[in-house]
């Protein structure tokens, strides 16, 4: 199943808009004892691929099944470097949303943005307020 949200990354003070895809394939390739494999793409740096440990960590510390199977994070534009761990929220809320848990739809209507510690709480980011700008001017929602 596929979902989709919005969020942002600050350049200098400027920001842009990073569309967040989840393609999630029950039954896909996993290595041998796991139950999903995730794959995040799209330029991400090294923080923004620990963000599949810190979701699942969180998922694990919130009594949250996490979903079967294969799951791809594409984060776009591809060429645009993302950075950081402020799309860990609305990685965690795709992957839910692709697992049938949550409202694609209506997710797809927000702009989100949050670090997630290892027991599922939210931690403040940086650049919330040109983001939250930016997303309110180009999806309608912040």
């Amino acid at each position: 199943m596929l979902a989709r949200t919005f969020s942002g990354s600050v350049s200098g003070i400027d920001a842009r808009l990073v569309e967040i895809e989840v393609n999630l394939s029950a039954g896909g390739r996993m290595p041998p004892g796991m139950e999903s494999a995730v794959s995040i793409v799209g330029l991400p740096d090294t923080a923004v691929k620990e963000s599949r440990d810190r979701v699942f960590s969180a998922f694990s510390s919130s009594n949250i099944v996490p979903p079967r199977g294969s799951v791809v994070v594409n984060l776009a534009p591809a060429g645009v470097r993302k950075e950081g761990a402020a799309f860990d929220l609305g990685i965690a809320l795709g992957i839910l949303a692709a697992a049938g848990g949550l409202d694609s739809g209506k997710l797809e209507k927000c702009g989100i943005l949050g670090e997630l510690a290892l027991d599922g709480k939210i931690r403040p980011v940086c650049g919330v307020l040109p983001v939250a700008a930016m997303l309110a001017e180009n999806t309608g929602s912040a």
